[in-house]
């Protein structure tokens, strides 16, 4: 009877994950191989046949003429500056609203609003605050930091692309770190005072040690949604001006699509692949190695 129940416990295993392994499998595991075969050919989509060349795509990738090391170093520099704004920023809001304000649910909510919307449609609304909604305020208040060129200088261009990323995502970071926050026990914050630790000292000492899980997640969150930035780019400014803006997927997504070279394309994606896979492993290990129990 026993071993009956444990068969038919096995069959309905089998069959309620069966779907998802198939559905995984055809849309990830088989076009993740397809691209690896594709990344070592000279395909343009279109002939029946891709051209075998070896390693000449990777080759190509890391030659001096290459745009794939600028957009490479433009990603770096995106994800810095993302990952450690976005996290102060949101931590501070966090500190800020978890504190028994009349408004805290509505600043929560008013933070929040901009995760839920669209990044393309986040995009093209900056583009148009960029462009004409700052040259109309200058022509009402004189002040020269609104007539920059901030999508036509490739300085300016990269700031304004990360300010709109952050603005974008922040919300979603606050919400982690508040529910990290609630979650500290009163009674060692308690304890810490009664000790006569000060409000600074509680919280760097107590308070964001305790914290490092939330940290942990929403350094790996800011690490990953940075290094696929792609639909504000595009909205934005398209890579420009100059090409100062292209990111690795957007990159990807030129060469395999709009210059229809899918095993450069591959190669490119390959590559990046494996950047991601020893980032993401070492910051997941990092961050989990300064986490404190409670």
């Amino acid at each position: 009877m026993q071993l009956g129940r444990k068969k038919k416990q096995t069959i309905e295993t089998v069959l309620y994950t069966l779907p998802a392994i198939i559905l995984v499998t055809v849309m990830m595991y088989i076009p993740f191989v397809m691209s690896g075969y594709y990344s070592l050919t000279e395909w343009n989509g279109i002939a029946k046949e891709p051209v075998f060349i070896g390693f000449d795509n990777f080759i190509t990738l890391f030659s001096k003429g290459s745009d794939f090391a600028k957009s490479l170093i433009f990603t770096a520099r995106y994800t810095v500056v993302f990952m450690i704004v976005a996290n102060v920023f949101a931590l501070a809001l966090a500190v800020i609203l978890v504190k028994k304000l009349r408004t805290a649910n509505i600043l929560r909510g008013i933070f929040f609003v901009p995760y839920i919307m669209s990044m393309t449609i986040v995009g093209f609304i900056w583009k148009f605050i960029f462009s004409q909604g700052f040259a109309k305020m200058f022509e009402m208040t004189g002040l020269e930091f609104l007539n920059l060129s901030w999508l036509g200088d490739p300085k300016l261009a990269f700031y304004s692309v990360a300010f709109v990323g952050i603005w974008q995502s922040v919300g979603f970071y606050v919400v982690l770190y508040i529910a990290g926050l609630q979650a500290v026990p009163s009674d060692v914050l308690e304890a810490a005072t009664v000790d006569g630790a000060n409000g600074p000292a509680k919280f760097f000492r107590v308070t964001l040690p305790l914290l490092g899980p939330s940290i942990t997640t929403c350094i790996f969150m800011s690490l990953t949604n940075s290094l696929k930035v792609f639909d504000i780019i595009l909205a934005l400014t398209k890579g420009g001006p100059g090409g100062s803006t292209y990111s690795v997927t957007l990159d990807i997504y030129r060469e395999a699509f709009q210059n229809n070279n899918y095993g450069l394309g591959a190669a490119k994606s390959l590559v990046f692949f494996l950047i991601i896979l020893v980032l993401t492993q070492l910051v997941l290990k990092g961050s989990r190695n300064k986490e404190v129990d409670i």
